[in-house]
């Protein structure tokens, strides 16, 4: 019974896909050379970026931070120690220094097991590092902080190891004030041949399709003034099939399965934007998940449309 519910759930609270872009100017779009660098950079080491390997951790946190500081002089590490070992989120901020909230955008830099990990998460952060550059050149009418988590994957995922809880309740403790938070995982792998895509429940292949050739943008029931804006912003911007969907957290398997459920803990708007994971991308946790399999132009169009939503919050 609660399964049927559940399914029935799905249906009541999907949400539409975006019509035609309107354009939302922004001084610099994407970058596909830059893209390449810094999948290059993230992906082809010599080892992987697990809890295990905290010396490739924190030689992927510093090359974060090297791009960061490029273009803010906000840039600093969050350093938290789990098990006797120290890991390190990296964050920096841009724009107002008023009394505005705060916006978030985070993703994880860790991966699972032994393997590249280049659409979960690499391509996330190389969101990041292109926000970074994109919005340091925009005014902003909100301060927001740009972070790098580690610690997402098993077998913290879910614990209060995590760098995004780590971040959060920092966040909560201070006091400081948070619009919203959007967390970028996994934005590369595009797939637009029939039946690429599955779903949780197999109702949802007859409202969204059955092609893995959008993106989503997955939220909660209940949820503020920031997703709809957030939400609103990118559907107007994004020359890329959009779906969005909203759902109680125990509606939908996957649907807190990243960084942004530590935000609703503390009480903070947040939401995903995501490739759909592991119900469209067959390399989710394992070696075949390499850079070679990202569609570059499709993460360009999602960066710009996330850049432009944040721009004209």
């Amino acid at each position: 019974m609660r399964k049927t519910l559940t399914m029935l759930g799905l249906v009541v609270f999907i949400s539409g896909c975006s019509g035609k872009p309107v354009t939302l100017k922004l001084h610099a779009p994407a970058d596909s050379a830059l893209i390449e660098q810094h999948l290059k950079a993230i992906t082809k080491t010599d080892g992987y970026r697990n809890y295990e390997n905290v010396p490739l951790l924190d030689q992927t946190a510093e090359y974060i931070f090297s791009v960061f500081s490029q273009y803010t002089d906000t840039t600093r590490y969050q350093t938290y120690q789990v098990n006797g070992e120290t890991y390190r989120n990296v964050i920096c901020r841009l724009g107002s220094a008023s009394n505005t909230p705060l916006v978030v955008i985070g993703a994880h830099y860790d991966v699972a097991g032994n393997q590249e990990g280049a659409d979960d998460n690499a391509s996330g952060v190389v969101g990041l590092l292109e926000l970074v550059r994109m919005l340091s050149q925009e005014k902003l009418n909100y301060p927001v902080e740009i972070v790098a988590y580690s610690l997402e994957e098993p077998p913290f995922f879910k614990t209060e190891n995590m760098g995004s809880y780590i971040h959060a309740k920092s966040l909560h403790d201070a006091g400081t004030p948070v619009y919203g938070m959007a967390a970028l995982e996994m934005i590369g792998y595009f797939d637009d041949k029939p039946g690429s895509q599955s779903y949780p429940a197999g109702v949802m292949k007859y409202i969204y399709g059955n092609k893995g050739d959008f993106i989503g943008l997955v939220g909660k029931v209940g949820s503020g003034k920031f997703l709809k804006e957030f939400w609103a912003n990118f559907k107007k911007a994004a020359d890329i099939k959009t779906h969005t969907i909203k759902m109680p957290p125990w509606g939908m398997t996957g649907i807190d399965y990243s960084d942004h459920l530590n935000y609703w803990k503390f009480g903070y708007d947040a939401f995903m934007i995501t490739d759909t994971s592991f119900y469209r991308n067959h390399n989710y946790h394992q070696k075949s998940d390499t850079m070679d399999t990202l569609d570059i132009p499709q993460m360009m169009k999602v960066i710009d449309a996330v850049a432009a939503a944040i721009v004209h919050l």
